[in-house]
């Protein structure tokens, strides 16, 4: 890990030395250089992170598939047992209920969530389920993200043989002795997998995975490549008051042959007019580290929201920011709390 950190830290300092504060400035050297080290190991190596907000709901009978595939962004009937796809759930008006993992398995379809969507999301398909043959509960499950190139190598040597690198595509394995399912994931950065386990396996599992060469990660560093891979997650970056097309997850989430699901006539709509929103995500350049939340604006006038902020080691202080249409193009000036900023197309490693 020593030539990785090292090249961070060189990185770091000819970013910071146009005058952003340092990254010891932000957090204080300790925290500073823990940082570093998470988000070199992600990006060069392995890390394991605790997605502890993450919940599974559960959907079994033999019309699941078939039931799913109306309700669903994506083309869930069409997926195999070990198969999987993003998606996404909306509301007739085309307003996001939920981004999640679905993941197909022999006997039931897997809905990887925020754990505080599984009552709204169950209670919406209970709402539009009828008298179709299909049931959904709560599946208690312990979600853990492993990020970083080095991920399906480490899984490989504890006997975990992955699939091709199908999206969401995902195996049942046994890690620290006990059954879990490892999936693709392509909501994390850095050739993200989660893993699921039961809630009392966890600590084993995570014992594993780090014992196998996965350094912690934290938020902050998580957070860091999240914005540089422009991977927006439901909660701080999308929410209810958000269009698909507002998020850049359109042609991962969606597809453009099914039939007919929920919110799919605002799509269509949308997509006819070349996808034009008034206000969707972007990255930012920031020239000092802002909060969420925090006013997005140009020429006196507020034209945006940061969702997600980080300092990144390589490129400093960045979010994702909501902004309006007229500010999309790159390179684009604007101020975030008063403090000069720049529009930034995303992924920022283009």
């Amino acid at each position: 890990m020593n030539a990785p950190l090292h090249d961070l830290h060189v990185a770091a300092g000819a970013r910071f030395a146009e005058g952003e504060p340092s990254l010891p400035a932000v957090y204080g050297q300790d925290a500073a250089e823990g940082l570093a080290r998470e988000y070199a190991a992600a990006r060069e190596a392995a890390a394991v992170v605790d997605l502890a907000e993450r919940g599974v709901l559960e959907a079994t009978g033999p019309q699941r598939q078939k039931f799913l595939q109306g309700m669903l962004s994506n083309d869930v009937a069409g997926r195999q047992p070990g198969q999987g796809c993003a998606a996404v759930l909306m509301t007739t008006k085309g307003h996001i209920q939920a981004l999640m993992r679905v993941l197909v398995t022999k006997d039931a379809v897997l809905l990887e969530m925020p754990a505080d969507r599984l009552a709204p999301v169950e209670s919406t398909l209970v709402h539009y389920r009828v008298a179709a043959p299909v049931r959904f509960k709560a599946k208690p499950t312990a979600v853990l993200g492993l990020v970083g190139p080095d991920g399906p190598a480490l899984l490989r040597g504890l006997g975990v043989d992955l699939p091709e690198l199908a999206p969401e595509a995902h195996v049942s394995a046994t890690i620290g002795g006990h059954e879990v399912l490892v999936a693709r994931a392509g909501d994390l950065p850095r050739a993200g997998l989660v893993v699921h386990a039961a809630p009392e396996a966890a600590a084993a599992v995570w014992t594993a995975l780090s014992g196998a060469g996965a350094r912690p990660l934290g938020r902050r560093a998580l957070d860091a490549l999240r914005i540089e891979a422009g991977r927006p997650w439901y909660g701080p970056d999308v929410s209810e008051d958000n269009l698909l097309h507002e998020t850049g997850l359109v042609n991962e989430t969606h597809s453009f042959t099914k039939g007919c699901y929920i919110g799919q006539e605002v799509i269509a709509r949308l997509d006819a007019r070349g996808g034009n929103v008034n206000k969707a995500l972007r990255g930012l350049r920031l020239g000092a580290p802002a909060g969420a939340g925090a006013s997005v604006a140009a020429d006196g006038k507020e034209i945006g929201r940061v969702t997600t902020p980080a300092v990144s080691p390589r490129n400093g202080p960045i979010a994702l920011a909501y902004v309006q249409r007229s500010h999309f193009a790159p390179g684009t000036a604007v101020e975030v709390d008063g403090t000069p900023a720049q529009v930034v197309a995303l992924p920022f490693d283009r």
